[in-house]
């Protein structure tokens, strides 16, 4: 309808902040909202709640009318990251089927990525703390394959280190591909979305 605002849609980089977590497997969604900000040619900058940095604006080309989006990175721990989405989802009035959480994923193997709407947890502490504060699974996921733990290392010891060095050469691929996906997911839709990215 002419004359309706655009709706907005929030994408949720899942992280841990400061330095020392920066080049984590946990903390690729982070790394797919920074290139997603500089796409939108911004800088991330404090929410006035506190508890957040977040970049407005249109993720699209210069001159075209795409989707209005609001990137979030939230400043509390993995963990605890649903308060901070759901303080933000009031403010913008965004539904839950409009969020969109960007995480690593264990049972993908590395170099892979899957779009999906709802489901579970499977483990993941961030997407645990948003299904709870949000009251629902039923928001869309960029899924970024990690690959499980060589031998007998511990999960949560593996998403929290550093990319091997022979990954890290994929990783920029990986992050671009995921923030393409997310602009698909925007802009197209998650039938066509699904059917391009997950291979």
């Amino acid at each position: 309808m002419a004359g309706e605002p655009a709706q907005v849609w929030l994408v949720v980089g899942l992280g841990n902040p400061g330095p020392s977590y920066a080049g984590h497997r946990h903390n690729v969604g982070y790394l797919v909202t920074a290139e997603l900000a500089e796409r939108m040619g911004a800088s991330f900058r404090a929410h006035k709640s506190g508890r957040a940095d977040v970049v407005e604006g249109r993720l699209a080309p210069p001159g075209s009318d795409g989707p209005r989006v609001v990137l979030v990175r939230t400043r509390s721990y993995m963990n605890e990251v649903g308060g901070s989405v759901k303080q933000l989802a009031a403010f913008y009035k965004v539904p839950p089927e409009r969020i969109v959480a960007v995480h690593d994923e264990l049972d993908l193997p590395f170099d892979t990525m899957r779009v999906k709407l709802g489901g579970g947890d499977n483990g993941h502490n961030g997407l645990r703390s948003l299904r709870s504060a949000l009251g629902t699974g039923d928001f869309h996921r960029v899924r970024i394959g990690v690959g499980r733990p060589p031998g007998r290392q511990d999960v949560a010891d593996f998403v929290l280190s550093d990319y091997s060095a022979a990954e890290r050469k994929s990783v920029p691929l990986q992050v671009t591909t995921a923030a393409d996906a997310v602009e698909s997911l925007l802009s197209d839709g998650l039938e066509r979305t699904q059917a391009r990215f997950n291979s």
